[in-house]
């Protein structure tokens, strides 16, 4: 095993692939730039994937006292777990469609929670953080959508789903790929000048 792979940068990787997938097809549907695919496509992955193995990362994260890290992924995991459970055909609500009003309630609660992991993040880089406040800035569209009944606003909100769920997979597939993950900084005082 390679020494400089430790379990909490694993869990990290895991947990931002399942975030990335589960965004990637959550915002996909949403947008509905695929032919015959929807939000309500993303049920099952965004149970599964996105909800209850995001939230075991986050167990495994909290085990490993990276609390950071560990809010994160369950946060978003019980995000997850619950628009599955409220949208799928198990769940609380099944038989019955979700009014816009409790879709946009849903989307808009857990935007104060992708803020305050968003502001959490800080310490964990960019990436990570622009991760969650691309989230964040999905799921306050698709909550202005849902109360204000407007499709393109929500198909806005998918595609900063999307932006959000790229930019968790290139998180982990930098990880594991030894791809830059810092973002350039140039050096203070210091200024370019022209030579000639």
């Amino acid at each position: 095993m390679n020494n400089d792979v430790t379990a909490g940068s694993t869990i990290t990787t895991l947990g931002h692939l399942a975030l990335g997938v589960t965004l990637l097809f959550f915002g996909l549907g949403h947008t509905e730039v695929i032919d015959g695919v929807t939000a309500a496509d993303a049920v099952g992955l965004a149970t599964y994937v996105g909800g209850i193995a995001l939230f075991i990362a986050g167990l495994f994260a909290f085990r490993d006292r990276d609390i950071v890290t560990g809010t994160a992924f369950a946060g978003f995991g019980a995000l997850w777990f619950a628009w599955g459970a409220m949208t799928g055909d198990w769940g609380v609500t099944a038989g019955s469609a979700l009014s816009d009003n409790a879709a946009g309630l849903f989307f808009l609660l857990f935007a104060l929670v992708a803020l305050s992991l968003t502001l959490g993040a800080a310490a964990r880089g960019p990436l990570a953080q622009g991760a969650y406040g691309l989230f964040f800035v999905a799921l306050v569209l698709l909550a202005i959508s849902s109360f204000a009944d407007n499709e393109a606003l929500g198909k806005v909100g998918g595609w900063f789903a999307v932006a959000g769920g790229a930019v968790a997979w290139y998180v982990a597939t930098a990880f594991l790929a030894h791809w830059p993950t810092a973002l350039p900084r140039r050096a203070a005082g210091r200024r370019m000048t022209a030579t000639g």
